[in-house]
C-alpha cells in the first residue's frame, strides 16, 4: 500500500494522524469543563459542546488573558454583557474561536487524504484562521448591529419623553412610562435603568449607567441632558429635550439619507454583473455568426 504513497503523503497524513490523535485527546479529557458552556444559547454558539477542548487549550498555555486584544474585548463585552459577566465571556470566545479553528484544521487533513490534493490542506489552513479571526472579531459586528437597533427607536423616545416632561410629568415617571412601552433594544436598556432605580440608585446614576451601556454618542448627550437637565428642574429641562430632540429627528433623516445612498451602491455590482452577462448573450451569437 505504501509503495504508492510518495513521501510527501506520508509525512503529511503522518502529521495528520499525530493531530487528530491530539484533538481526540482534548476531546476525551476536556469533558470536565462542558458544565462552563451549558448555558449558552445553540443559536448564538453553535457546537458549543466541544468549547471545552478549546478552553483547556487555554488552561495548558496558561493563557493570561492580560494582551492588547483582551482589553479591547473586555471594552466590547462590557457593553454586550453585565460588567460581572465580562470575564466569562472572555474565555468563551477564545475557546469557541480554538474550537472551530481547530477542528477545520483537522477536517483539511482528512480531506487531503480523500483527495490527495495539497491544495485543500491550504484551503482548509485558511479558512481556519478565518474562523478564528470571525469568531474573535464577532463582538465588534454585535456591537455595530446593536448600535443600528438602538438608533432606530431612539428619536421616538426623545420625542415621547419631550412630550410628557412639557405635559408636567416629572422626570422619573416619564422615564417609567416610556421605558415599557416597547421591548427593542433602547427599551430594554431603559428599563434595565427603572429596575436600578427601584433598588435604590440614583436617578443620575442610573441614567448615566443607560448611557455608559448604550455607548452610542448621541445617546451619551441625551443621558448627559437629562442628569443636567434634572439638576436644574423641569422647567429646564423640557426645553432641553425639545432642543435635542429636534436635532435627533434631523440626524435620523441624514443617516436615512446615507443609508440610502449606501443600498444603491450596493445594487451597482450585481446591475453590472447583469450587464456583462446581457453582453455575453448578445455578442457570443454575433461572433458565431460571423464565423460562419
Amino acid at each position: 500500500m505504501f509503495e504508492f504513497l510518495e513521501l510527501k503523503d506520508i509525512v503529511i497524513m503522518g502529521f495528520g494522524c499525530i493531530f487528530l490523535f491530539l484533538w481526540l485527546l482534548l476531546f476525551f479529557t476536556s469533558g470536565k469543563y462542558n458544565s462552563l458552556f451549558e448555558n449558552l444559547t445553540e443559536k448564538e454558539y453553535p457546537l458549543k459542546e466541544l468549547y471545552s477542548m478549546g478552553y483547556k487549550i487555554m488552561e495548558i498555555s496558561s493563557y493570561k488573558y492580560k494582551g492588547k486584544l483582551d482589553r479591547r474585548l473586555r471594552t466590547d463585552l462590557s457593553v454586550l454583557y453585565e460588567e460581572k459577566y465580562t470575564e466569562y465571556y472572555l474565555r468563551v470566545i477564545y475557546s469557541q474561536s480554538i474550537t472551530f479553528g481547530l477542528l477545520i484544521f483537522i477536517c483539511g487533513f482528512i480531506l487531503y487524504g480523500l483527495s490527495g490534493e495539497v491544495a485543500m490542506l491550504v484551503l482548509c489552513l485558511m479558512m481556519a484562521g478565518v474562523s478564528v479571526y470571525y469568531f474573535i472579531t464577532l463582538s465588534e459586528k454585535k456591537i455595530q448591529k446593536r448600535s443600528d437597533e438602538l438608533l432606530n427607536d431612539f428619536s421616538e423616545i426623545v420625542s415621547k419623553l419631550a412630550l410628557l416632561v412639557n405635559a408636567g410629568m416629572i422626570m422619573k415617571e416619564a422615564w417609567n412610562e416610556v421605558a415599557y412601552a416597547g421591548e427593542a433594544t433602547v427599551y430594554q436598556e431603559m428599563q434595565r435603568a427603572c429596575e436600578e432605580m427601584d433598588n435604590g440608585v440614583s436617578e443620575a446614576e442610573a441614567i448615566r449607567r443607560f448611557g455608559v451601556r448604550c455607548i452610542i454618542p448621541e445617546i451619551k448627550k441625551f443621558a448627559a441632558t437629562i442628569i443636567q437637565g434634572v439638576e436644574k428642574g423641569n422647567r429646564e429641562l423640557s426645553y432641553m429635550l425639545k432642543a435635542q430632540s429636534d436635532e435627533i429627528w434631523g440626524m435620523k433623516q441624514q443617516r436615512i439619507k446615507r443609508e440610502g445612498a449606501k443600498a444603491n451602491s450596493k445594487l451597482m455590482l450585481p446591475m453590472f454583473i447583469m450587464l456583462i452577462g446581457v453582453l455575453i448573450m448578445i455578442v457570443i451569437p454575433i461572433f458565431t455568426n460571423m464565423g460562419m
